[in-house]
């Protein structure tokens, strides 16, 4: 049957505060014989807190065995952030799924970091890691205020590198002039903000020179090309076909079903419920996929992309 993918224990081994809204928590495993994998840039988790379920990257140096993670609690929130915040106290147990990562870090000659606010978290990883790898790479890190940009102190030895943009002191970031100055073969990882993702990828698509890559946590806006209509979706696997009418998402008819697939957010952003696509062609919907991948066809979340056509045809297992 349908089942959300499986759920482990840590502890919040450490914490402090920047400023008045954000607390960053290191986590260890609560089973001290299965410890945490090392965390790779890119990597996110779900942590599960009264039945609330919030997508965190993983941020800082990669530790062995600790993970870190950054929680924003904003004043227009759904209340996950700041019921995470009352729970994560110092030994308090957590239960956590994952971590995923579809805002793989890939080394590059050239790289342009470009964060907004909170979106610095998957970047500092990437940020060590060029370091590291002896990479060209500059941070262009923009916030309301500079109280509002965490791990300032874990940035300070890169100044050389960075230029920040405090909406308060009126900087704002230049999106469309960093982009059109990046030059070829250049990566561009952005994270933040929707509407800064929006116009990066617009702009992205007029302009072939760089490779963009972005990190998102809330579902697209603007995703769907076609209504809803009712169509079949076939399971290669089990020679099984089902239909999906236009007020269902094809995870709720497998979950009806007693299909076994699993899932998380169930809105397109987690990337858990990702299934192959055999024939047919996805209305995709989702937030996780680059443009690329919506091309090829071959990948679809099935919580929330649909069938452009009347079949389609998808490899579970």
């Amino acid at each position: 049957m349908l089942t959300a993918e499986p759920e482990f224990d840590v502890i919040v081994a450490a914490r402090r505060e920047i400023g008045s809204r954000i607390s960053v928590l290191d986590l260890v495993a609560r089973d001290q014989d299965a410890p945490l994998r090392t965390g790779t840039p890119g990597d996110h988790v779900d942590v599960v807190v009264d039945d609330l379920v919030r997508q965190y990257s993983l941020t800082g140096a990669p530790e062995p065995g600790r993970w870190r993670i950054a929680v924003l609690e904003t004043a227009d929130g759904r209340g996950g952030a700041r019921a995470l915040r009352a729970a994560a106290t110092l030994g308090a147990v957590l239960r956590l799924r994952g971590p995923r990562n579809h805002f793989g870090f890939a080394p590059a000659d050239r790289l342009v970091f470009i964060a907004g606010g909170i979106g610095i978290t998957p970047i500092l990883p990437m940020v060590f890691e060029a370091q590291r790898a002896g990479a060209d790479w500059r941070l262009h890190y923009a916030a309301a205020s500079r109280a509002d940009m965490p791990f300032q102190e874990e940035l300070a030895p890169y100044e050389d590198r960075i230029t920040r943009y405090p909406g308060d002191e009126s900087r704002r970031l230049p999106l469309a002039e960093l982009l059109d100055a990046a030059t070829p073969g250049t990566a561009v990882y952005c994270c933040g903000p929707e509407r800064m993702l929006d116009a990066a990828e617009q702009h992205a698509r007029a302009q072939s020179d760089y490779t963009l890559h972005l990190e998102r946590f809330e579902p697209r806006t603007d995703t769907g090309m076609h209504e809803n209509h009712a169509f079949d979706v076939e399971l290669a696997d089990r020679g099984t076909t089902y239909r999906i009418e236009p007020e269902q998402s094809i995870l709720e008819v497998l979950n009806a079903a007693g299909e076994p697939v699993f899932y998380s957010c169930s809105e397109g952003t987690c990337g858990t419920c990702e299934t192959r696509v055999i024939s047919g062609i996805p209305d995709h919907r989702d937030s996780v996929l680059t443009d690329e991948e919506h091309e090829s066809n071959e990948l679809m979340m099935i919580c929330v992309s649909r069938c452009v056509g009347d079949r389609i045809v998808l490899q579970l297992g």
